[in-house]
Order: structure tokens, then C-alpha cells, then sequence
């Protein structure tokens, strides 16, 4: 007599939670993150004339034009420190988030060979787009110490904080960068309206002015933005430019970019299944 023989089924459910985000694989595939950023920084400046200089000449030149228009002609005032070394301490952060911001809504579409051929955590592109911004930012940020060397500016231990507020500003960037990455495969002129983003971004934060320039009732809401802590916290960090720690700029800029991450991560992931045939 035939016995059955019972055979288990095995179900295939998509991960729930932080399960889905299946972040692992970043860590699996860590190797290519590194190679993806060495890449980039190498297109960057290959075949060019003066090579890592442009990433001393974009800081300067924007702060030689913003000192002009808006520090000597426009009388900005700022907070009792000279106004190019004031611009330019804000310029360091904010250029290195909008790179990382543009960079990261470009990364699948530029990369779109790779996706379309080869499996790997689509995460990695936009994630490497981002982390490749910090060595235009070491380069221009020996230009900031030697320009506060020169104006007599003493360095304090509050500069040890400079790395915590490089990580808030690219989180914030990739973050965004994820919303951005994902519909620019969706609808191409996503990457038409970044530069105008991007413009319009720096002139709600406090890049050419301070933030005590905002009148208090809207305050709160300027305080959403998490570059405005970022940008103030440099200037802190490096100048003095605050008698005690923003903390209020940063405790709100910190919420904003856990939501904004999180949020990007989980869209990301939700999209991730069509990029291959949709870029």
C-alpha cells in the first residue's frame, strides 16, 4: 500500500519592514561602492587642463562674485566676520550637497548600461554618486584653513564636529537623491528641473546671508530646511559665528533627514523592480 508522502511548501513573501529595504547587500557589495567612487572622481578629471584646481576655482570664483554683489554692494551683514571667509565656510557644504544632490538624481540614468546587463544593488550608484563630492571638498577645504590662517580666524575644538555635519548634509543629499534618482528614470525631465532645485535651494538657506536675518514667525519653518543647520553649524564649528551650539537648527534638521531618508529608501526599493526596463 502507497504511502503519501506529505511535500513541503515553502511560501515567498516580500520582506516587511526594514526587511525590504534589504540593506545587506550594500554591505556585500561594499567593494563596488569604493570602485564606483574612484571611477567617478577619475572621469571627473581626466582629459582636463587643470584638473583638481576646478575644485579650488568653483568655491573661489562663486565667493569673488558673491562678495562683490552682495557683500560690497549689498552690505550683507555677517555676524562680525569678514564676508569672503563668511561666504565662502558656507559654500564648502552647501556645493558638496548640491553636487551630491544632482549626481545621485543622474546616477541610474547615466549608468543605465550597468543596470540593464549586470545584477548589483541599484543603491550602489546613487550612494557612490554621493560620497564622491568629499574629495572636492578636502581640496577646497585647505583654501578655507589657509583663508582663515589669513584673516586671523582661531580654530577652536568645536572644528571636530565637522565630520558629524558632513554626514547630515550627504544623508540629507541621498535621501533626496533617491526621490530624484527614481523618478528621473520615470520622466526624464526630472533632470532638467535639478539646476533650477538646486539654485532655488541655496537662496532659502543661509549661504549669502545669515539665518538671523529671518524674521522669528518664520523661523520654524526655515529650520526645516536641513541645510539651514548644516550651513549655520560650519559656520559655528569653523568661525565661531554662534555664541552656544545650534542645537535648535539641528535637532531639526536631523528629524527632517531621518524622514527624508527613510522615506527615499522605502520608494527606492518599491521601484527598484522596473528600473531595468523603464531606463
Amino acid at each position: 500500500m502507497n504511502e503519501q508522502v506529505e511535500i513541503p511548501v515553502t511560501y515567498l513573501r516580500p520582506g516587511r519592514g526594514l526587511a525590504a529595504l534589504n540593506l545587506r547587500d550594500l554591505w556585500i557589495y561594499r567593494e563596488l561602492v569604493f570602485f564606483m567612487i574612484w571611477r567617478d572622481v577619475k572621469v571627473r578629471y581626466k582629459q582636463t587642463l587643470l584638473g583638481a584646481t576646478w575644485a579650488i576655482l568653483q568655491p573661489v570664483a562663486t565667493m569673488i562674485v558673491f562678495n562683490i554683489f552682495f557683500g560690497e554692494l549689498g552690505k550683507i551683514p555677517s555676524d562680525g566676520i569678514p564676508y569672503p571667509l563668511f561666504n565662502f565656510t558656507a559654500l564648502l557644504p552647501w556645493q558638496l550637497f548640491s553636487k551630491a544632490l544632482n549626481d545621485a538624481a543622474r546616477s541610474l540614468v547615466q549608468n543605465r548600461h550597468m543596470i540593464t546587463k549586470v545584477y548589483f544593488p541599484r543603491m550602489v550608484l546613487p550612494i557612490a554618486s554621493v560620497l564622491s563630492g568629499l574629495v572636492d571638498f578636502g581640496i577646497a577645504f585647505v583654501i578655507l584653513i589657509g583663508m582663515m590662517i589669513f584673516y586671523k580666524t582661531p580654530f577652536t575644538w568645536a572644528i571636530l564636529t565637522i565630520p558629524l555635519l558632513l554626514v547630515l548634509a550627504l544623508t540629507f543629499a541621498l535621501g533626496i537623491g533617491l526621490w530624484f534618482a527614481s523618478l528621473n528614470v520615470l520622466y526624464r525631465d526630472v533632470a532638467y528641473v535639478m539646476p533650477f532645485i538646486s539654485q532655488f535651494w541655496m537662496f532659502i538657506s543661509p549661504v549669502i546671508y545669515p539665518s538671523s536675518m529671518v524674521p522669528e514667525q518664520f523661523r520654524f519653518l526655515y529650520y526645516l530646511n536641513p541645510m539651514t543647520g548644516v550651513i549655520e553649524g560650519f559656520r559655528w564649528a569653523m568661525l565661531g559665528t554662534q555664541t552656544s551650539f545650534p542645537a535648535s537648527m539641528l535637532i531639526s534638521s536631523i528629524g527632517v533627514t531621518i524622514v527624508v531618508l527613510v522615506s527615499g529608501l522605502f520608494y527606492f526599493r518599491r521601484m527598484e523592480r522596473l528600473f531595468a526596463d523603464m531606463v
